[in-house]
């Protein structure tokens, strides 16, 4: 099932188009507030471990290890992902991060695993 899905910085202001704004990081983003975030949900169920999250530690020479073991992770937490899952049967979903890595970091590797089926 194709969704609509897409993937921003929690620092970028909302967009009409962002559908339902998912925060999907364990801990809240420095300088946001709560108004200013948008969110329909702040699913942090979801994020990766605290260890998980240390150990990767944003260096994308652990990418795709971190993404195996992520996805391992999500696979044992059937109802965060069923939680998001059924937000993307209702229409576009934006998954919101804080990270400065545009290209590495949870929101994205999320996306890659919902995507994949």
């Amino acid at each position: 099932m194709a969704f609509d899905l897409m993937v921003k910085r929690i620092y970028e202001p909302p967009a009409a188009d962002d559908g339902q704004r998912v925060l999907v990081d364990r801990i809240w983003p420095r300088g946001v507030s709560k108004e200013e975030a948008a969110l329909a949900l702040w699913l942090k169920e979801i994020a990766p471990s605290d260890e998980l999250r240390k150990w990767f530690g944003h260096e994308p020479a652990r990418w795709a290890e971190f993404r195996k073991r992520y996805g391992a992770e999500l696979d044992g937490n059937g109802e965060a992902v069923a939680q998001l899952r059924g937000l993307l049967r209702q229409g576009k979903v934006t998954l919101l991060y804080g990270a400065h890595d545009e290209a590495h970091n949870n929101a994205v590797a999320l996306a890659g695993y919902l995507r994949a089926g």
